[in-house]
């Protein structure tokens, strides 16, 4: 039975998610970092929002953690890189709490628009200082939005409903999703020379951080309001500051900030400064939301292996899962059957699909073929840091797809290039969903692999299968099954047996010292 520890407060439905679903749960809230780390290795799944923080040294001591789900979108608190090393899927919730932080923002823009908490502030005081707070419309003005994705773009629409032109910059906004949003798609430079308020909503990464400093904002119109729900990291707040005091920026409003929590900040006390202590997330609906989505998605992944919003891996929707199955276990025999064989450095892998697999989600099988084909000579390899294994080791890796197949119903073909060779290994399914090997470096055979098998590559000479039968057979070896092909008549061959035990070094050498073999690996899977 899986294992979860909850250590940031969700809510009751949540935990009960998990209880309901046959998954062992443990709420244990306020956690410092030494005690998390003295227990997270008992547990498969790790359930936080933002106070937990996941770093590097807390993963070394998870040795049977499996994923961690953030409720809510920012992973800032989760060392990414390192949990992706371990094997550890990151998953978040971004849907959870779109419509609350976009709402956040709209009300954060009409705040610094209308000066609507300093002049709570002053009316409460007892001033009546009504020609102190001159504000401005939010109709006609040129709304700027700096990411227009899941949050962004419930920006762009209640924008457009307050009669205001919305332009934004995104590199991942097709110009077909702009059209359909009604937002006019532009550059950044563009943006910020036209827009009248600004609000962020991108990820922090090592594209956008620090995207508004001092050289953006000397690129905007004076005058010009900044609104920042996203993370506090996108805006250089020293270069804020001087621009606010330079008047050149009208106004800011801010609910995040490059310290959290914020206790002190440069921008505290600007009387042109909207503040909230990070907000965006703050409504009994979303608060609710993220927190059952991510005990649905733990306990998805935990019990059936699929995968929703992971951050550090491709998904895997419940719904693909069963049918994804036989071909995880063809594509892990494919990768594994050409590592095994590898012996020098590689440089290259080519996987094609075709056929019935080709219109599947083949990004998972993609990462299954990469950990098989990587385990013989990497100590710690799974489906999540497999392609981060293949791109440090600068090992290229091409994915092609081919709806017709000539020969099957369905195939997965495997080339990799080493320093010294090429070679290819091709798998099909018989019957629905049995593996099997049908061809090795262009050779056709059939097989069945088993757990123990003996690979050999010879010159198709007379004598050669009586021998190695007998050298099996002296040596106590049993043969449960046994493949041969050929390139032709005295060409390359093939020969690919599975035996009841494994194959011992003493035996290899005496397969070798067979005259015409030209190679003899023993295989397991």
């Amino acid at each position: 039975m899986p294992k979860v520890l909850i250590s940031d407060k969700l809510s009751p439905a949540a935990v009960q998610i998990f209880k309901d679903r046959g998954i062992e749960t443990d709420v244990k809230v306020g956690l410092a970092p030494d005690e998390l780390k003295a227990i997270i290795g008992q547990y498969d799944g790790l359930a936080i929002r933002s106070n937990t923080k996941v770093t590097a040294e807390i993963l070394a001591a998870a040795d049977n953690l499996k994923v961690v789900g953030r409720a809510g979108i920012g992973v800032d608190n989760v060392d990414i890189p390192a949990a992706t090393a371990r094997g550890v899927v990151v998953m978040n919730t971004p849907f959870g709490n779109s419509i609350t932080t976009a709402e956040h923002a709209i009300a954060m823009m009409f705040s610094v628009a209308r000066d609507i908490p300093q002049a709570n502030a002053s009316t409460q005081a007892g001033k009546w200082e009504k020609s102190k707070f001159m504000g401005v419309e939010l109709t006609a003005k040129t709304l700027g939005i700096i990411g227009c994705g899941n949050i962004g773009s419930i920006v762009a629409e209640r924008g457009i409903g307050l009669k205001m032109k919305v332009i934004a910059y995104d590199p991942y906004l097709s110009l077909e999703r702009a059209k359909a949003l009604g937002v006019e798609k532009v550059e950044l430079d563009d943006l910020l020379a036209r827009a009248d308020f600004i609000t962020l909503h991108t990820p922090l990464t090592d594209a956008t951080r620090n995207i508004i400093g001092a050289k953006a904002l000397a690129k905007t119109k004076k005058g010009v309001r900044i609104i920042n729900c996203a993370r506090g990291g996108l805006v250089v707040e020293a270069d804020l500051k001087a621009a606010l005091e330079s008047g050149h920026v009208a106004g800011a409003a801010l609910d995040v900030f490059q310290v959290e929590p914020a206790k002190t900040n440069i921008l505290f006390g600007n009387e042109k400064v909207v503040c909230t202590p990070h907000l965006g997330a703050s409504t009994t609906e979303a608060q609710e939301n993220v927190a059952l989505q991510v005990a649905e998605q733990m306990s998805d992944y935990l019990l059936t292996g699929s995968v929703t919003n992971a951050i550090n891996m491709s998904s895997v929707s419940a719904e693909d899962a069963p049918k994804l199955r036989p071909y995880m276990a063809l594509a892990g025999q494919v990768g594994s059957f050409a590592g095994q064989l590898t012996e020098h450095g590689l440089r290259s892998v080519t996987i094609t699909y075709e056929g019935q697999v080709a219109g599947l989600n083949t990004k998972p099988l993609t990462a299954t073929i990469l950990e098989g084909l990587f385990k013989s000579f990497v100590e710690t390899v799974n489906l999540v840091n497999a392609p981060v294994i293949a791109k440090d080791r600068k090992i290229t890796v091409t994915e092609t797809k081919n709806d017709t197949c000539n020969n099957y119903h369905t195939l997965i073909k495997l080339s990799v290039t080493t320093d010294h060779m090429t070679r290819t290994v091709e798998g099909t399914l018989f019957d629905g969903d049995k593996p099997r090997i049908v061809a090795i470096k262009n050779i056709a055979i059939e097989a069945e692999l088993g757990p123990y098998m003996l690979y050999v590559t010879n010159a198709d000479k007379p004598g050669f299968i009586g021998r190695l039968g007998t050298t099996l057979g002296q040596a106590g070896v049993n043969i449960a099954t046994f493949h041969l092909g050929r390139a032709e008549a005295g060409g390359d061959a093939i020969a690919l047996i599975q035996v009841d035990q494994p194959v011992g070094a003493d035996l290899l050498e005496k397969v070798r010292a067979i005259p015409n073999v030209v190679q003899a690996k023993a295989l397991q899977f």
